[in-house]
């Protein structure tokens, strides 16, 4: 009788575990500096920027800074995992308990990749959960921070209002003259309606111009109305009904921003742009962005400790800690000009949110093996 062998478990040693306590507690410490800083930030600056056009108490300022800033605290997290862990192992080394693993015969991978596992898990987790969480915050600070200086979702009662909606078929401009939000209504609007041929070539077919426009079930009812084609005479109607493709409550919304839009709503919200006829490369990035943050923070974390392990061992502190400032700076720019050129469409929206991770890995990577293996 064949003996089966055993299928090898995923298990975390004392090893793992004990650098796993370690690496949480320095990242809790990273977390709470960086997030002091930018709540303090987000205190003074809406203090001086809602905070002077309406008198609002402390406490009223306190909750719009809770709003705002963990969409802010979020975006910064690589850099409370490249410090965080940073200092894991740093402390690590400077009591030498990482210098008696390794006299020991264990290999830096047996610690580095169980935390950049939980780096990833934590990424997938801020991507599926606290990032909804913190965009919907956002768009609700946006609101009220719109509504405190007197205009809402960025057009005031005494402005026009514009809309562009359609599909492969059909593109509709729609302006009015204002909006009534008690009653769901635009007023003095108009309709330019524009026919799409199969080539995505749009010619102009008609002008509809009404007193009021409302918004229900799928459809615009339009009253006092005037239609016009092109070449064709004036007709007009007591009441008209247009399909329409907007929610509802859309008439008096503007699209969210990428940044408010949660990660689960984006597809969706990618459809709506594009069928409106908008571009869709801010939303289609922020996608992308979204779905390579797992990446980024086991990248800086294994960065980190490779960085640590490399340095230590030539006992320079101070070039260390440095180096790490520069590592952060640098990741931050070059961030920042993918995600340009990728809003600009000079690159793709994918590689622009992609590239800086994979770098980050790339880089990681080879540290790690010229540490480990020389």
């Amino acid at each position: 009788m064949r003996r089966l062998l055993p299928v090898p478990r995923l298990r975390l040693g004392r090893i793992e575990r004990y650098v796993l306590v370690q690496q949480a507690r320095s990242l809790l410490v990273a977390l709470g500096v960086i997030s002091a800083l930018i709540m303090l930030i987000d205190f003074v600056e809406i203090s001086r920027g809602v905070g002077s056009d309406v008198d609002l108490s402390g406490v009223r300022i306190l909750g719009l800074m809770l709003l705002k800033s963990p969409q802010v605290i979020l975006q910064l997290l690589p850099f409370v995992f490249l410090f965080g862990t940073l200092g894991a192992f740093v402390a690590l080394n400077r009591r030498s308990e990482l210098i008696a693993m390794r006299a020991a015969g264990v290999s830096a991978w047996r610690f580095v990749l169980p935390a950049a596992g939980a780096a990833f898990l934590f990424g997938v987790v801020t991507v599926t959960a606290l990032g909804p969480a913190a965009s919907w915050a956002d768009g609700l600070f946006q609101r009220e921070r719109a509504r405190l200086s007197g205009s809402v979702a960025g057009a005031g009662p005494q402005q026009a209002v514009w809309l562009r909606e359609g599909d492969d078929a059909r593109q509709m401009v729609i302006r009015a003259e204002r909006q009534d939000r008690s009653n769901g209504r635009l007023l003095g609007v108009s309709f330019f309606v524009y026919a799409n041929d199969g080539t995505g070539v749009r010619t102009f077919s008609e002008r509809i111009d009404a007193a009021t426009a409302t918004l229900s079930n799928g459809r615009w009812r339009l009253t006092d109305a005037v239609g016009a084609q092109a070449g064709q005479r004036a007709v007009r109607y007591a009441t008209l009904d247009l399909l329409s493709s907007l929610a509802d409550d859309e008439a008096f919304e503007r699209f969210a921003r990428p940044q408010s839009t949660p990660f689960w709503s984006l597809p969706a919200q990618i459809t709506r742009v594009n069928d409106a006829g908008f571009s869709s490369t801010a939303y289609r990035l922020r996608l992308q962005q979204l779905l390579a943050t797992p990446l980024m923070f086991a990248a800086m974390s294994i960065l980190a400790a490779a960085f640590s392990l490399r340095l230590m061992r030539l006992g320079d502190l101070a070039k260390m800690s440095a180096a790490a400032v520069v590592l952060g700076f640098g990741f931050f720019f070059v961030n920042q000009a993918a995600s340009a050129f990728g809003s600009a469409e000079v690159i793709p929206p994918w590689l622009a949110a992609w590239l800086p991770p994979l770098l980050t890995a790339l880089a990681a990577f080879t540290l790690l093996f010229y540490t480990e293996d020389g």
